[in-house]
């Protein structure tokens, strides 16, 4: 995936998408310049035209490497009864691979990943380790899973970074992680869950919000939105898939979805910031402040019900009949175990 790439284009940026799609969260076991027009032209095509520098996401991507030989430092699939039925056990010694039958993303077991953070129903509820809604999105279930996740991460978040800055974008990617696991702790009652695509999903949303808010100052806005939209809903039916953690997906993208409107919203065109007291044009328009409030005053809403109905032990499937079709359709083929 990658953010919409937005370059000045006389009074208004061009807006395209060239979006890879985001992978799965997995659940074991059951620039353009613009000169201003005169010596005290100010404001929003300065600061539309600078790019921040970009660290927040390599870091984060280290840390989901970092967190990653971790896990497989204390899986030591040898040692801990599987012997020759461990992939790479030659050379890799404890850092090798559960059998594939056991785990085909070439990673730890369900167990070691519940042990070290994953996001697991009954310990958040019962067991009172609500910190797993946030560590289960630093963990991944196998190599496959890890470099899929963290090379959309390097396409969207790098591009979001330059944009915005790395406090929204990480605001947004933190939130998001939570409220998609909020949502899947509320669903999934089955199995460790563990993945940051529900963080990648929200930089997803946020970017059509984004896009949304700051409508006016982009060019080719219907093809980008339809690009958006259309990436996001494959993406979301590929999460009907066994085994594919589609309630964090759909958590995450909401999240993102409110917060961007509140976070990445940007200055009309044509905004000017006048010295000496002299008149000003708004900054934003009413729209962008009703679409800010209404939007903060939902995500706040959304994770006060949320966290309240978690740690209540509240099961969502008893206050939706269909929602588990959400997350994974049977077939033929296979079967749904939640």
């Amino acid at each position: 995936m990658s953010n919409p790439d937005v370059e000045a284009a006389g009074p208004a940026r061009a807006a395209t998408t060239g979006i890879k799609p985001p992978p799965g969260r997995y659940y074991a076991g059951g620039d353009g310049q613009h000169a201003p027009a005169a010596p005290f032209y100010y404001g929003q095509e300065a600061e539309r035209e600078r790019q921040h520098h970009t660290w927040l996401v390599p870091v984060v991507v280290l840390a989901n490497v970092a967190m990653f030989i971790v896990v497989m430092y204390y899986n030591d699939c040898p040692r801990n009864g599987r012997g020759a039925d461990c992939l790479g056990g030659g050379f890799l010694r404890r850092f090798s691979f559960q059998p594939l039958k056991e785990n085909p993303l070439f990673g730890p077991s369900s167990a070691t990943l519940g042990k070290y953070g994953g996001l697991d129903r009954y310990k958040v509820v019962h067991g009172d380790q609500a910190w797993r809604l946030e560590t289960a999105t630093w963990l991944h279930a196998g190599l496959i899973h890890l470099g899929a996740n963290m090379i959309s991460l390097i396409f969207v978040g790098v591009r979001l970074e330059q944009q915005f800055g790395f406090w929204k974008v990480g605001l947004v990617y933190l939130f998001s992680g939570l409220g998609g696991s909020v949502l899947s702790v509320l669903f999934i009652r089955n199995g460790v869950s563990v993945g940051a695509s529900g963080a990648l999903f929200g930089l997803l949303g946020a970017m059509l919000s984004e896009l949304i808010t700051n409508w006016t100052i982009y060019t080719n806005r219907l093809a980008a939105m339809a690009n958006l939209i259309i990436i996001a809903a494959i993406n979301l039916a590929l999460g009907i898939l066994p085994h594919v953690d589609n309630f964090a997906h759909i958590g995450g993208f909401l999240t993102g979805f409110l917060l961007g409107f509140v976070l990445l919203i940007q200055p009309r065109f044509g905004w000017l910031e006048q010295p000496f007291g002299g008149k000003t044009k708004s900054k934003y328009t009413a729209c962008q402040i009703v679409l800010l409030i209404v939007a903060l005053l939902l995500a706040i809403a959304g994770f006060a019900v949320g966290l309240l109905m978690v740690f209540r032990g509240v099961n969502g499937n008893d206050h939706c009949s269909w929602c588990h079709y959400l997350t994974c359709v049977p077939t033929s083929h296979w079967k749904c175990d939640n």
